[in-house]
């Protein structure tokens, strides 16, 4: 994982350490250099624009412009504070964009360039928490970023990854510092390998069951979804229940199926909760009635009572969600439980629960309702926000547009309660299965792909991980 420190950390990081600022500005100059080497293919008699600002970060790109002009390039360096934003810069080979970096707090116009671009630390005018444009301000879009011992929010979020391009983390001698400060992680791939381990020689089909209860009158696609992305996602058995719904109108497979009434479905549900290791709970389900008054004191109605008495850990997505109202009712429910629990929402769910839209500070806004509710939040999107009750948090930057389509939520609900079933510590899970899940999508078409088509190539992802 990749530490992620916020503008605010990353400055004390910068304040704490004991190494002299020029040493610091040496080596990432160096970086840069560097890196402007790889984005040109080489130095020599390249042209080279370089816009440095009164801060390190301008101190860095005239570092880099010493560097590359001893390997031969021809390089113009501007200062930041003369440019007015109607200006056309030369074109060159390259424009370094060493303008402001995170520490900027003002909107930021541009000059205006043909050439690509390689932005230090961050690109200038970019706010480095939210990965938002300020209104009034801008930023030139980078072919590439180098930045420095962290990744930061930015870089990540909103229109970070639009504008940063291909990022670079350089180490220039602050790692210890970064890891001691760090409470938030980029996801890689070795993490997912690292941390869901094969399955034993031994091992037999209950000890990755997975419990699902979706679907209602209408709505079996959800819980067809969930199910067959449970199993491959490597759930040994996936038992489905949907209350009030007869399990012929799926076709026939892999799956179990637990017929529950349409009312009262919790009692027959938790007598047999015992041999399941993770239970989800919410796809499909519809309007779930029963308010607080009927659900000895607990909100949700049924999806409240299960949760309560459920002896597992558990994923709790979309109808199933929404019947908790409030993060209060959430909190409530949670705080009855003996096992983890991991709720996914999206944004419109999570401004539902909390009584107001999320904002543009994604991991703040994750880590609230957790701390709130109790429960490890999955805050989806592009880049998915995870944050567990303690404030940590982890992303997961593998999504895309090809996600943005029906039913990949369920599929991802699937996933999590999967990963959680093999033994995954439920923070991770949900961070993993988040990951796969924007992988999963990459690996498919790049034009009409389906929630369908995910469960498939969840197992075809996975299985060339090991491979």
């Amino acid at each position: 994982m990749i530490p992620v420190l916020t503008p605010e950390e990353t400055a004390g990081v910068d304040r704490s350490t004991e190494q002299a600022v020029s040493d610091l500005v040496a080596r990432a100059g160096a970086a840069v250099a560097a890196g402007a080497v790889r984005v040109m293919g080489g130095a020599y008699a390249r042209r080279v624009v370089v816009v440095a600002g009164p801060g390190n970060n301008g101190a860095d790109g005239r570092v880099a412009a010493g560097i590359l002009a001893g390997r031969g390039a021809i390089v113009d360096v501007r200062d930041a504070r003369d440019l007015l934003a109607s200006e056309q810069l030369p074109k060159a080979d390259l424009l370094i964009d060493a303008a402001y970096g995170t520490g900027l707090r003002r909107p930021y116009q541009p000059p205006r360039s043909s050439s690509p671009v390689l932005a230090v630390d961050i690109p200038s005018g970019l706010d480095g928490l939210t990965g938002e444009v300020p209104d009034g301000g801008g930023a030139l879009a980078a072919a590439a970023t180098v930045t420095f011992a962290s990744l930061k929010p930015g870089l990540l979020l909103g229109s970070g990854p639009e504008l940063a391009g291909e990022l670079t983390v350089a180490d220039i001698g602050l790692g210890a510092e970064v890891v001691r400060v760090a409470s938030c992680w980029l996801v890689e791939d070795g993490d997912v390998a690292r941390h869901l381990r094969p399955r034993p020689r031994e091992a037999h089909k209950w000890q990755s069951a997975v419990q699902v209860v979706a679907g209602s009158p209408g709505m079996t696609g959800a819980p067809w979804l969930v199910s067959r992305s449970a199993m491959r996602a490597g759930a040994g058995y996936v038992r489905l229940s949907m209350p009030g719904v007869s399990p012929s109108v799926l076709p026939p497979s892999e799956l179990v199926y637990l017929p529950v009434p349409e009312t009262g479905w919790h009692v027959p549900l938790l007598a047999q909760m015992s041999r399941v290791k993770a239970l989800v709970v919410g796809p499909g389900l519809g309007p779930v009635t029963g308010g607080a008054g009927s659900s000895g004191g607990l909100p949700g109605g049924e999806v409240g009572l299960l949760l309560a008495s459920a002896d597992v850990p558990a994923v709790l997505d979309a109808d199933g969600l929404n019947a908790m109202g409030g993060i209060d009712g959430l909190a409530a429910v949670v705080a009855r439980r003996r096992q983890p629990t991991i709720v996914t929402p999206h944004a419109g769910e999570l401004a539902r629960l909390l009584g107001r839209p999320p904002g543009p500070d994604r991991v703040a806004v994750t880590r609230e309702a957790a701390a709130r509710s109790g429960a490890v939040v999955l805050f989806k999107g592009s880049t998915t926000v995870v944050a567990a009750p303690d404030g940590r948090a982890l992303l997961a930057a593998t999504g895309s547009a090809r996600l943005a389509t029906a039913g990949t939520g369920d599929v991802l609900s699937g996933i999590v309660g999967a990963f959680l079933a093999r033994g995954v510590e439920p923070f991770e899970a949900a961070a993993l299965a988040a990951h796969v899940h924007g992988r999963a999508a990459r690996s498919g078409f790049a034009e009409g792909l389906t929630a369908g088509d995910l469960p498939e190539l969840v197992a075809a992802w996975l299985s060339g991980l090991r491979a």
